[in-house]
């Protein structure tokens, strides 16, 4: 077994929610992290292995790009417009979490157009 870890995160301003996934996509742990400097990184700094994040553009991207780049193996901006799994079904933190989990597993993530020159990584 690998030990690489696959993050998904659905951000808003006051809170993001966190689901850490394995390389068969069964999930390890999920956490509710105040969107703040310090918890963040003390969230990314528990995770061992080699880690994978993606969460959607938004209007905090930038910064938590910024923010968790010197932490991890990579971070994928995605747009939801283009990940067809985002779109259907329910629309909770925990099942957005899941979703994104699973495409960024697989390789699906579709990465944000704005930001795709900046957010390679």
């Amino acid at each position: 077994m690998n030990g690489h870890k696959y993050v998904a995160l659905d951000v808003d301003s006051a809170n993001i929610v966190a689901g850490v996934h394995d390389c068969k996509g069964e999930q390890e742990m999920q956490a509710h992290i105040r969107t703040n400097s310090s918890d963040i990184r003390q969230f990314f700094k528990a995770v061992n292995g080699t880690v994978h994040v993606t969460f959607e553009e938004g209007t905090q991207a930038a910064w938590l790009y910024d923010l968790i780049r010197p932490l991890v193996a990579e971070v994928i901006v995605c747009n939801p417009r283009h990940n067809k799994l985002l779109q259907a079904g329910n629309k909770a933190d925990k099942i957005d979490v899941a979703k994104l989990a699973k495409l960024l597993l697989l390789g699906s993530c579709s990465r944000s157009i704005t930001g795709t020159r900046r957010w390679k990584g």
